[in-house]
């Protein structure tokens, strides 16, 4: 049976400030509970895209997305010429991203590597699943942070440098340490915080005119 999404309740909207805007490119924000683009429905049309069209950016494309639950930096193209070249960018993996995560226990090693193939799910869609068969390549470095005993929790820094569905959700917890908040993934890890302790703090790119290297950080609100 597929996986009963809970009812979509998006943080209000308050206004989308662009960490960064010009002809060719915005990067915002994303809070925690919003999607990136209209989901199915009509009372999943609410998003990021959607908001930052209503407040003047009829342009403004995804390159890339944020899973709901997940906050932080997202880059959106402005006009199909950037859009085109942004996602060339996304598709080669010249795009570094880094991500913080809570996640449940303490991690044994300071730094390593996830290496497990994902594929959907599909009986249990959206979830996605570790398969050595059928399951597209997949890769995520990992760097501790902080560990914290009293609460039995890492704090850690994620590099995907593949960009697969819910990859860091379920490479950290095939790794036994699931991101605390995560209602797919973790389990009664689920319950430990009030949101996905998930967050896209840093990134950079080449400007899609200039091809200026660009490059953004954002602290996680957790």
């Amino acid at each position: 049976m597929a996986h009963i999404a809970p009812p979509y309740l998006p943080p209000p909207d308050t206004g989308t400030a662009p960490l960064f805007c010009d002809p060719a490119v915005l990067v915002v924000d994303k809070p925690a509970g919003l999607l990136s683009v209209p989901g199915r429905g009509e009372e999943r049309q609410d998003c990021l895209v959607t908001r930052l069209h209503r407040q003047g950016y009829s342009d403004a494309l995804t390159a890339h997305r944020l899973d709901m639950g997940t906050s932080g930096l997202l880059i959106l193209a402005r006009g199909e010429a950037a859009h085109s070249e942004l996602s060339r960018q996304f598709r080669e993996r010249l795009v570094d991203k880094r991500y913080i995560a809570v996640v449940a226990g303490l991690l044994a090693d300071d730094c390593g590597s996830i290496d497990l193939p994902l594929i959907c799910d599909w009986p249990n869609r959206p979830r996605q699943m570790v398969d050595f068969t059928l399951g597209k390549p997949s890769l995520t470095h990992f760097r501790v942070l902080a560990r914290d005993p009293a609460s039995d929790s890492t704090r850690v820094e994620l590099e995907p440098i593949t960009g697969r569905s819910h990859q860091l959700r379920v490479h950290l917890a095939a790794l036994g340490h699931p991101i605390l908040g995560d209602e797919l993934y973790a389990g009664p890890a689920a319950e430990r915080a009030p949101r996905l302790l998930l967050h896209a703090s840093k990134i950079s790119f080449f400007h899609p005119s200039t091809a200026e290297k660009l490059e953004f950080s954002c602290a996680p609100p957790f």
